[in-house]
């Protein structure tokens, strides 16, 4: 657990999952990337499914949910979903909590890997969302995306994860730069998928920033080291550089949702003096 101002902070496992390593750094020779990720005989690289509780008093808001147990026994396999050591139940109930607690959750975008957790089966096999109680935040852009994606990114969007949540009453879709709450400020980013939302958290002198895909692992804060899946990569590239700016000069930590062994840290400019931004202090979440 991590105070940040008022703010109590909880990183929450949805367990682990695997993706091409190909796919996740694009251009990046595998030589290079392979280093820090070593990939298994299908040439996948282990991620985290690592979501951001954060307390405010009586509200409970969870980012991103991670991919969540609707998943067939083939479909599981081949993202190599482990829930053996982590859930998602089972990291709240770490702190207490249970589903039916969480007031709010803020949805980064609409791909499987950060939505999937949005539903579940229900007794009788149909779905239900997972948190009942809660109301669900995410750009207006991105809900529209996500209904009529390209061919290009539409196995990324499925549909028994979102669909429901239009129907229930519990969607609030926002427009742009918001402050949903005090000092928690959301903003569009456009270089992964339409309005994906980064998560800014600000209070006693200090920020956090959920970055999910802009910067999915510590490794991707080199500007140029882009995922494959990116709709925009040049986009993504300037989008990274603004940011890494701003949390260099803010001395802002930087929270990563898919790096599988560190949680979050602040950012040091490179030493040889390259426009580079790279790890600095890590930071326990």
């Amino acid at each position: 657990m991590r105070a940040l101002g008022r703010f109590q902070l909880h990183a929450i496992s949805d367990g682990t999952f695997a993706l091409d390593g190909g796919a996740m750094f694009g251009i990046v020779p595998k030589p290079l990337w392979e280093k820090q990720f070593p990939a298994d005989d299908r040439n996948r690289i282990r991620l985290a499914l690592r979501c951001l509780l954060v307390v405010d008093g009586a509200r409970r808001i969870l980012i991103d949910d991670g991919m969540g147990d609707k998943w067939s026994e083939k479909q599981a396999g081949l993202y190599g979903l482990d829930h053996a050591r982590t859930t998602l139940d089972g990291s709240l109930a770490e702190v207490g909590l249970s589903r039916a607690d969480v007031t709010d959750v803020i949805l980064t975008h609409l791909h499987f890997d950060h939505a999937g957790g949005t539903t579940r089966r229900a007794a009788g096999g149909g779905l239900e969302l997972s948190f009942p109680n809660a109301t669900h935040h995410l750009q207006r852009r991105n809900w529209e995306w996500a209904r009529e994606p390209t061919e290009r990114d539409a196995g990324s969007y499925l549909a028994d994860s979102f669909e429901l949540l239009g129907r229930s009453g519990r969607l609030n879709l926002v427009d742009g730069e918001v402050e949903l709450f005090p000092g928690i400020h959301v903003a569009p980013s456009e270089g992964h998928t339409t309005a994906l939302q980064l998560v800014r958290i600000e209070d006693g002198g200090e920020t956090l920033v959920y970055c999910a895909d802009l910067v999915p692992t510590a490794a991707h804060l080199r500007p140029s080291w882009i995922i494959g899946y990116d709709l925009r990569p040049l986009v993504c590239v300037e989008e990274k550089k603004a940011l890494l700016s701003r949390a260099l000069a803010g001395r802002w930590i930087l929270f990563f949702e898919h790096d599988p062994r560190l949680a979050a840290c602040r950012v040091a400019a490179s030493p040889d003096g390259r426009p580079e931004v790279v790890v600095g202090d890590a930071v326990a979440v």
